[in-house]
């Protein structure tokens, strides 16, 4: 799986002009999910997500995680982050899961922060999404179930 991480101080999806989900202080995730991707790497991020520390303490140091502001999250389901533009100009998503098993881990994930008590909005599936936030700091990280964290 990945995540592209953007602190934010709020944002909003919409979808066909219509706002359908949105989040005070927190965290947008855009959530790619490879076809290799189960169980395993939903716990992970999940939990690597929650308790990362990318918020300012009293010192202005990046200290404290959305578990410790009980800040909201915004998931977005993203399948261009598995675009593969090493070969030609068109970008390959052959790694991306297949529709109906990303949506399936997509909600997995979903369900399995909320778990660990983060209040969730979302995005539509499959949807074309208008995405707005403001991106604090500006904080952007990218997180990669790939590679250890």
């Amino acid at each position: 799986m990945r995540a592209v991480v953007q602190r934010t101080t709020k944002a909003a999806v919409t979808v066909a002009g219509q706002e359908i989900s949105s989040i005070g202080p927190g965290v947008v995730v855009f959530l790619g999910i490879h076809q290799h991707d189960g169980s395993k790497e939903v716990a992970k991020l999940a939990d690597k997500l929650v308790h990362l520390r990318i918020f300012p303490d009293q010192q202005g140091r990046m200290n404290r995680s959305l578990a410790d502001l009980h800040g909201e999250l915004l998931v977005v389901s993203q399948f261009t982050l598995y675009g593969d533009c090493r070969k030609g100009r068109r970008p390959s998503f052959s790694q991306a899961a297949p529709p109906h098993q990303a949506e399936q881990l997509y909600r997995q994930f979903v369900e399995t922060v909320e778990r660990l008590g983060i209040k969730v909005a979302t995005g539509r599936f499959q949807a074309d999404m208008d995405v707005c936030l403001v991106n604090d700091g500006p904080v952007t990280l990218l997180l990669d179930t790939a590679s250890a964290f």
